[in-house]
C-alpha cells in the first residue's frame, strides 16, 4: 500500500521514494544532486498522492478500433499547490509534474533561528510575502515544505491558508519529505482536518530545532547557502 497510517501522520511508502530520502540525506550529495532529488521526491509524492487519495471515474473511450471504457483520475484540474519559500521550490517543481495543470500559491515564511525555540518548542515565524490562489471547496489543497520540524513554521502558514481556503474544501495535505515527531503533534492538534504526509518520520529534533537524523537546512543544500 503507497500510503501507510502511523497515528501522526501517514507516510508514503513507495520503494523509489525511500531510495531518493536516503541520497538526499547522505552528506556527500552535492548541490545539484540533491536539488535533482527534491524534484524527484516530489513527483514521486504527487503520484503516490494520486494513487491513494485521489478517485478514479469510468469514461467511455473511442479506440481506433473500437469503443471501450477507460478510467480517469477525478480531480486533477482542481488542485492547489502552495510553496512554502524557498526550501519547497524544487519539491513543488517535482509536485507540477504530476499536477501539471495546478493552481500555485506561495508564502515566504522563515522562522527566527537568532531567538532560538521558546519552551513549548516553538520558533518565532516570519512571514514575508504572501500570493495565494483562489481555493474553492472542491480543490485539492497540498502544502508542500520538505522539512516538517517544530511545526512551528507550518502552523504559521496554515493559519493563512485555511483563512483564504472555504470550511468546506475538499481535502487538505501537509506533504514533507521528512518530520519529526514534535511538528506532526502540533500541526496534528492546531489543524486537526489536515491530512499530514510524509516520507520518513525521523527520531527527534536537536536543542537547535533541527531534525535528527535529518538530512540538514534543505534550503541551504538545495541554494548552495549558510
Amino acid at each position: 500500500m503507497p500510503i501507510e497510517d502511523r497515528g501522526d501522520a501517514n507516510v508514503l511508502t513507495h520503494a523509489l521514494a525511500k531510495d531518493t530520502l536516503s541520497r538526499l540525506r547522505d552528506v556527500e550529495t552535492e548541490q545539484v544532486e540533491f536539488r535533482k532529488g527534491l524534484v524527484k521526491l516530489g513527483r514521486i509524492c504527487g503520484y503516490e498522492i494520486i494513487d491513494g487519495a485521489m478517485e478514479t471515474e469510468f469514461v467511455a473511450i473511442e479506440t481506433p478500433l473500437t469503443e471501450t471504457t477507460g478510467e480517469r483520475v477525478k480531480g486533477l484540474d482542481d488542485v492547489v499547490i502552495i510553496n512554502v519559500l524557498r526550501a519547497a521550490t524544487p519539491f513543488v517543481e517535482g509536485l507540477l509534474k504530476a499536477f501539471p495543470r495546478a493552481k500555485q500559491g506561495v508564502i515566504s515564511a522563515g522562522r527566527d533561528e537568532e531567538a532560538g525555540m521558546n519552551d513549548d518548542g516553538e520558533f518565532p515565524i516570519t512571514i514575508d510575502y504572501v500570493k495565494l490562489p483562489e481555493i474553492k471547496p472542491e480543490d485539492t489543497v497540498i502544502v508542500a515544505d520538505p522539512m516538517l520540524a517544530t511545526g512551528s513554521t507550518m502552523c504559521t502558514v496554515l493559519d493563512h491558508v485555511t483563512d483564504e481556503a472555504p470550511d468546506d474544501v475538499e481535502d487538505l495535505f501537509v506533504l514533507s519529505a521528512v518530520s519529526a515527531p514534535d511538528g506532526l503533534l502540533r500541526v496534528g492538534e492546531q489543524f486537526p482536518d489536515a491530512d499530514l504526509l510524509t516520507v520518513a518520520i525521523d527520531d527527534h529534533l536537536d536543542d537547535d530545532g533541527f531534525i535528527v537524523p535529518g538530512l540538514g537546512d534543505a534550503g541551504d543544500r538545495a541554494f548552495r547557502t549558510t
